[in-house]
């Protein structure tokens, strides 16, 4: 582990140093490449130089502990060494954790699309509830959320809803979220007070970059059409929504939010090649699925991931077990609870499976 730990902080150094050269910063191309792989050793190389402290200081209090004939600065020497090794183990963990390979699509932007499941009506009102909830914390995180498209039901809720979530590390925590989220509650429209179950579909995209697919043009139908709902007097009047095809996949994306045939266009092409990037990503880890399929989220869909109770107030997270019973909060956008102990959890399997590697 230290001896890779040594051979990073020497790259981060070398990165440092291209940072500095001019002939990297007269390159913008190659200045941004080499500015995202020194952020990326930043946190690794401060803990791993912290951990160095660390152990200086634990070799200076034994030495001072053993050499020492004051009693009195034996003593302090002792109750330093105790906080100085127990925070090199706390270190240490972390660096383990630092370690673990990342996912290359932690920083990007995400797609987030919400769809009702079981249930009719009320399932719809339940999506437009979750896109809100997770609108909220958005919010909380400084994130920028834009609405590609949605399909609204006659009751104020959502057939559908797709939006793009901008901003740093979105993937990174909402990744665990895609999945069937279940309701328990009492519709507003039931007459005898029974609970009823709901389903809602979520799926979390990162969304793709023009590097990461290449789409040619001969390989979409593009259609447009008349947009329909609310919009103003060009609804029904102009052909400004747009019908994306991608022949090979038979994927198909369609925008009409914006009155612009050209920006509706711009939207889907974004979705489509969000899409277009999941199946590829699919497909190159079929074979080491695995830990996907664990995730539930970013493969199979079909199994419930969580359950909103609101008669008991209680909402639980079946894949690590955890129970609030704080629906309130978390329905208005505060998710952090479940975003860090998933994330706790998904590494701990994660260094599981690293510690098998390597026994």
């Amino acid at each position: 582990m230290f001896e890779r730990l040594n051979q990073l902080e020497a790259r981060y150094e070398e990165l440092t140093q291209a940072l500095a050269s001019p002939e990297i910063i007269s390159d913008s191309g190659r200045y941004q490449k080499t500015a995202r792989a020194h952020s990326e050793l930043t946190e690794l190389v401060s803990k791993y130089r912290e951990y160095k402290d660390l152990q200086r200081g634990v070799a200076e209090s034994r030495e001072l502990i053993a050499e020492e004939s004051d009693a009195e600065m034996r003593s302090y020497a002792q109750e330093e060494l105790a906080k100085l090794e127990e925070r090199i183990a706390v270190v240490g963990e972390e660096l383990k954790l630092l370690l673990l390979p990342r996912d290359p699509n932690d920083e990007k932007n995400v797609i987030l699309e919400i769809r009702a499941g079981t249930g009719g009506d009320e399932a719809t009102l339940f999506a437009a509830e979750m896109f809100r909830m997770y609108s909220r914390y958005a919010e909380t995180q400084r994130w920028k959320v834009e609405i590609l498209s949605t399909s609204e039901s006659g009751v104020g809720g959502v057939k559908e809803v797709i939006a793009i979530v901008e901003g740093k590390g979105a993937y990174s925590r909402l990744k665990y979220e895609s999945g069937v989220h279940r309701v328990q509650r009492v519709p507003a429209t039931e007459q005898q007070g029974r609970v009823h179950t709901s389903a809602v579909t979520v799926a979390v995209l990162p969304e793709a970059e023009d590097v990461d697919i290449k789409i040619e043009a001969k390989d979409l139908r593009i259609d447009t059409f008349c947009s329909s709902g609310p919009g103003g007097q060009s609804v029904n009047t102009t052909y400004s929504a747009v019908r994306i095809t991608h022949i090979p996949t038979n994927t198909v994306v369609s925008c009409q939010d914006e009155k612009s045939q050209i920006k509706n266009r711009d939207k889907a092409l974004r979705v489509l090649r969000s899409r277009l990037y999941e199946m590829e990503l699919e497909k190159q880890q079929e074979q080491l699925a695995k830990e996907r399929r664990a995730m539930v989220g970013s493969g199979d869909r079909s199994e419930k991931i969580r359950t909103y109770n609101f008669p008991q107030n209680r909402v639980t997270d079946h894949r690590i077990g955890l129970t609030l019973h704080q629906l309130g909060d978390v329905m208005d956008g505060k998710l952090q609870p479940f975003i860090d102990a998933l994330t706790t959890h998904y590494q701990a399997e994660k260094l599981k499976e690293e510690a098998g590697v390597t026994a």
